[in-house]
């Protein structure tokens, strides 16, 4: 049964429904390869899909590696934009911001670098693990939201950075050719895999930073920051959960595919170095920037010229009064182009990782090679962002905190199997992540997953859509979706996982 040849024609449900774990494992190796995988291999570019890391491949045991992994992803403008949020749309006071940002935003990171171990134990994709944590019929619905999460992603990166690149040299680069310069950048990067992803964000965090230590200098001399005051009474708890949610949804959108960025690793490696140095290389580059955005935030107030540029260009404008007018000039200008750059660092693990949600959401899908679900992802991305790009601000807003409801949706189930019913990593045969035999069914993470949207219907506030509970908080609602999809996700799922371990005995 385990002999039998891989072909291009064997899906993943072929093996599934066999039980051939051991053809799947020889997955590489034995396949044959699509037109678009032997140019790849030419290429020594990576052509694994959602296939599980064999043992010994699994050889790399650079903390470093993992930990920088998420630090240049998240030290660029769009952290930025979404610091700046705080100030010019909650109406919060700088350090009201400063311990929300702290406080949510660890809450989001944890859970990252808890899965991101998982990676390392057992050479399996995020994806692919929510078979065992949310059963089969889970796992599709969260691979059919991260494909749309991940080119949402893109998409309000993107604009980001598409905001400068128009800005600097007279407004000489009209938007579209912006989006479309960062997502083929992007591309070459993404379309190489694993090793040359990690490669690159190894290096690329160095002149965001640098160049974000000369924004914390300008503003310096600017004199335009201004703490202003607390948001307080019901309405000031109001915005303050409502912004906590978008730092969540932000800290915490690596959580479905942590995984994918350490099945190379050792499985010897610490897990307790694995969970820290992830948690640090996320935490402080979010901490970092979110509370610089912030703070550049408060100019818009206190300058009449930035409150403009704002106004017009939203945090692209912000960043260009920073460090061009009455500034940088031509150099200011440079970093503007540099800055706009770092958006690549953070798109790159969202197209990296689109390709394996879609290779599990479908069997017939995995016959498309990883390269290719890359190149669709970023198209589909470029064709959104552009239109996006002139209601940046609404569009980061809401896409930020509907991420966090779906997040902590998974991760209330996800911990639930974890430290209930599977009682550690002890609890899990990786050998069984292709029998359904041995999986979950699904019908707890199915059931957990709709009462966590009932959960989330009541909690949310968004522009269009009030929940019933978040209207009584403050005149402009408060938003506990996320709070709240995760307490209800918990109940259902654990409601019903009990019987269908009795029933199905698994």
């Amino acid at each position: 049964m385990g002999k039998e040849k891989f072909t291009s024609e064997k899906s993943l449900d072929d093996m599934l429904e066999n039980g051939n774990e051991q053809g799947m494992e020889q997955g590489i190796e034995n396949k044959e390869l699509s037109y678009f995988d032997k140019i790849a291999k030419t290429l020594k570019i990576e052509i694994r899909g959602i296939e599980r890391v064999k043992e010994e491949e699994r050889t790399q045991t650079s903390i470093w590696n993992a930990a920088s992994m998420w630090l240049a992803a998240n030290l660029v403008i769009a952290t930025f934009s979404l610091g700046a949020l705080g100030i010019t749309v909650f109406g919060l006071g700088f350090y009201q911001c400063v311990l929300v940002i702290i406080f949510f935003t660890l809450i989001g990171a944890t859970p990252v670098a808890f899965f991101s171990v998982f990676g390392s134990k057992f050479g399996l994709r995020q994806i692919i693990l929510s078979r065992f944590l949310v059963g089969d019929a889970g796992m599709r619905i969260f691979a059919l939201i991260n494909c749309v999460a991940c080119v949402g992603w893109g998409a309000v990166n993107i604009m980001a950075s598409a905001q400068l690149l128009h800005i600097v040299n007279d407004k000489a680069l009209p938007p579209w050719a912006g989006c479309l310069i960062l997502v083929i950048c992007t591309i070459i990067v993404t379309f190489f895999g694993y090793n040359v992803v990690h490669y690159y964000e190894m290096f690329a965090w160095i002149p965001n930073a640098i160049i974000f230590l000369i924004i914390i200098a300008r503003m310096k001399i600017s004199g335009n920051f201004d703490a202003g005051e607390y948001s307080t009474g019901r309405t000031g708890a109001g915005n303050v959960l409502s912004f906590g949610g978008t730092v969540f949804g932000f800290a915490a959108g690596w959580t479905t595919y942590a995984a994918d960025y350490t099945t190379y690793m050792s499985p010897k490696t610490n897990p307790y170095r694995i969970f820290f140095g992830v948690l640090c290389g996320l935490s402080m580059p979010l901490i970092f920037t979110l509370i610089l955005g912030a703070a550049c935030g408060t100019g818009t107030f206190t300058s009449e010229r930035w409150s403009e540029l704002y106004n017009e260009y939203s945090v692209g404008g912000l960043v260009y009064g920073i460090l061009v007018e009455d500034s940088l000039h031509g150099f200011g200008q440079f970093c503007c182009v540099m800055l706009a750059l770092s958006t690549i660092s953070n798109n790159i693990p969202n197209m990296y990782s689109i390709a394996m949600c879609a290779q599990a959401l479908y069997s017939k899908f995995q016959r498309v090679p990883r390269i290719v679900w890359s190149l669709f992802g970023n198209f589909v991305t470029l064709a959104i962002c552009i239109p996006a790009y002139y209601e940046f601000e609404d569009v980061m807003e809401n896409f930020m905190n509907i991420i966090g409801y779906y997040l902590a949706i998974y991760i209330s189930m996800g911990l639930s199997e974890h430290f209930i019913y599977r009682r550690g990593f002890k609890g899990y045969n990786a050998d069984d992540y292709l029998d359904k035999e041995k999986t979950p069914v699904g019908i707890a993470g199915a059931f957990g997953f709709c009462c966590g949207i009932a959960g989330v219907v009541l909690g949310m506030n968004q522009t269009w859509y009030m929940g019933k509970i978040a209207q009584q908080i403050g005149d402009y609602g408060g938003d506990i979706g996320f709070e709240l999809g995760a307490s209800f996700a918990f109940v259902g799922f654990n409601a019903i996982r009990p019987f269908e371990i009795k029933y199905f005995g698994r």
